[in-house]
């Protein structure tokens, strides 16, 4: 995917006879000083930076952001988060349900919606969602005049900046844009860590803070993607005996069996004949010392998957694929005397479960509304053949009446989202800015 792509239409031109045009959309200095402040507030939450890490500073970067959103007109209408009890649901991550239990756990990361305009029917709405939580890990904060650098920086602070500078221009454009046609913007946190919008994003869809063309800014190399993966992470606990280093025959040796299962189910999952969703072998923990045999242990996989059926079929593939390498395990590590207590008991101390499965998936059509975002606010579509990917958009699946896609600026991959070096270049995010703007002029046309 070309992170700088900008396939744009170079006017729009509304029903008065003025225009929005790039130049109108780019980013002001006030907004580009408004992404180095959202940078430099860490917003990474309690899933990514674990037990012990100071909370993070969402509040504060959601006052910072409905402050400069006020400043074109957007209100807030909804500020906090959800109530513990309101997820103690299946389709919560177990992660989530257990830290939720601490009742500072949510009340460290609230969600924000603002408006722009009068309350209108979901027909007469567009919505945007952003997310302000990051990944964990600092990066350094800075402009150099072409490039954004800092956590956040493309996923997905520097998108949330120039949505408002887009909705910006839009308004200067077009009248009808915050009176006939409303906006909706939700700010979110718990996108990151593996939460999957189910305290953030699921509870503000569910009470109604949606649009008719909702519009989930993720990067996409600004083509919309009206598709969005689920995803279900599997772990393997391994609960034996410890045993000293001096005498490893006496415990059970959970290193190696999770490493030989990490090798195995990677074999395994990632032969099978095309097509095939992709399989992330994760984190393997068993201990940091050298000097002992450690008999507990835990082993990750994540399965993305495009729709119920592939979810299904990955579910049933990890557990044949686990009893087949547990079989594996004792066939060949039986008659070594330091693993053949572990061997012996292998499947006895090995369990399978789930730290969340069963999400909805993202695959809708709309053919008026594929056509504004193509021929008339010129955002050409992803191509079929390009792989979607997981975001909060899977909540919005089944919505009747609406369409959402995911759109927004430069690439997952080539941005370093999530790495070390993430950034952002200044007309990639003047891009996006344009994109949104045209999409809302072309909205209050249709």
């Amino acid at each position: 995917m070309n992170s700088d792509t900008t396939t744009t239409a170079a006017t729009t031109t509304t029903t008065a006879g003025t225009q929005t045009t790039s130049q109108d959309a780019q980013l002001r200095q006030s907004e580009r000083d408004l992404l180095l402040d959202l940078l430099r507030i860490p917003t990474a939450g309690p899933l990514e930076t674990g037990p012990g890490a100071p909370p993070p500073r969402l509040p504060e970067a959601l006052d910072v952001y409905a402050r400069a959103a006020e400043a074109i007109g957007l209100a807030e209408v909804h500020r906090g988060a959800p109530r513990a009890t309101d997820l103690d649901r299946p389709d919560v991550p177990l992660t989530v349900r257990q830290q939720a239990t601490d009742e500072g756990f949510l009340a460290c990361q609230p969600s924000l919606v603002l408006r722009l305009g009068p309350e209108l029917p979901r027909s007469a709405t567009v919505m945007f969602n952003v997310h302000l939580d990051t990944v964990a890990g600092l990066e350094p904060v800075g402009f150099d005049g072409r490039r954004f650098t800092g956590r956040g920086a493309i996923d997905a602070k520097g998108p949330a900046v120039a949505l408002l500078a887009g909705i910006r221009a839009a308004v200067a454009a077009e009248p009808l844009v915050g009176r006939s046609v409303g906006v909706l913007v939700q700010a979110v946190s718990g996108e990151e860590g593996g939460a999957l919008g189910t305290f953030g994003t699921r509870p503000l869809v569910e009470a109604g803070y949606v649009g008719a063309l909702n519009v989930f800014c993720e990067p996409t190399g600004l083509r919309y993607l009206p598709r969005a993966t689920a995803a279900a992470t599997a772990r393997l606990r391994v609960r034996g005996e410890d045993a000293i280093d001096d005498c490893p025959v006496e415990g059970h040796n959970a290193t190696v069996l999770l490493g030989f299962l990490a090798q195995f189910l990677a074999r395994e999952l990632t032969t099978v004949p095309a097509p095939r969703d992709p399989v992330c072998v994760a984190g393997l923990s068993t201990g940091p010392l050298h000097n002992r045999v450690y008999g507990t242990g835990e082993l990750l996989l994540n399965l993305p998957y495009r729709d119920d059926r592939s979810g299904l079929r990955a579910e049933q593939a990890v557990q044949a694929a686990v009893e087949a390498g547990l079989a594996a395990f004792r066939r060949e590590f039986g008659g070594l005397p330091e693993f053949a207590r572990t061997a012996a008991d292998c499947a006895r101390i090995t369990r399978l479960d789930w730290l969340k499965r069963g999400l909805p998936v993202l695959d809708n059509r709309h053919p008026a509304f594929e056509d504004l975002l193509t021929r008339q606010a010129g955002i050409p579509r992803l191509p079929d053949d390009e792989p979607a990917f997981t975001c909060d958009a899977i909540w919005t699946a089944g919505l009747p009446d609406a369409f959402t896609v995911v759109l927004g600026p430069g690439d997952l991959g080539t941005n370093r989202a999530h790495a070390e070096g993430e950034f952002a270049e200044l007309a990639q995010l003047d891009g996006f800015a344009s994109a949104v703007a045209r999409l809302l002029v072309a909205f209050a046309h249709r």
